[in-house]
């Protein structure tokens, strides 16, 4: 039996802000928490100091614990194509916004792995759209430019190239640009 051409083609994997290993290291940083409280409980003879320890590890393990359940909630509601899709619906929201004039240009600054700049060209579909990224640090091996340039050519989106660059010094020069957008970036700069 023959596929459908559906079938074969490629999805876009947009990833989620809240990526599955900021949960799993919440989760372990409890499980350490609750091990070490276990060593200290059997190990330290009874006094102060083995009190203070054990206080200081169940707090740390019950914060661990809370922090895990709050990135578990996030990463579900983020889910691009999971239940609620609040990336899918602040995506389509900012994109909506932005209006290129025909040959005009629009800089995502931030891009992750593309989502918003691929709504952005989807809807401006005779002006350029450039992605830009640092695609570093926490993110690094979630959100990368071979990730961008894949999730283009999944929803077939030409007009759009993806650079990168730093937020805090951007690669481009003064007026190059129609319009700016830019989602779930600046929480993670530090200009000291």
């Amino acid at each position: 039996m023959a596929r459908k051409d559906s079938e074969h083609q490629m999805k876009p994997d947009y990833k989620n802000w809240v990526p599955k290993s900021m949960v799993s290291g919440f989760l372990s940083g409890a499980a350490v928490a609750l091990i070490a409280a276990g060593v200290v409980y059997r190990l330290m003879e009874v006094g102060t100091l083995k009190n203070v320890l054990l206080v200081v590890l169940a707090v740390a393990a019950l914060v661990f614990c809370v922090l895990t359940i709050w990135m578990y909630i996030l990463h579900r509601a983020f889910a691009y194509d999971g239940k609620r899709q609040l990336s899918r619906q602040i995506i389509k929201g900012t994109a909506a916004y932005v209006k290129l004039p025909d040959s005009g240009c629009g800089l995502d600054v931030g891009c992750g792995s593309g989502a918003l700049t691929i709504a952005c060209a989807k809807r401006n579909p005779k002006a350029t759209i450039v992605g830009c990224d640092i695609w570093s640090g926490a993110y690094k091996t979630v959100f990368t430019k071979k990730r961008c340039e894949d999730n283009a050519k999944a929803v077939g989106v030409s007009n759009i190239r993806f650079e990168e660059g730093n937020a805090i010094h951007l690669p481009f020069e003064d007026e190059s640009f129609d319009a700016v957008t830019s989602n779930y970036v600046y929480h993670n700069i530090s200009v000291f």
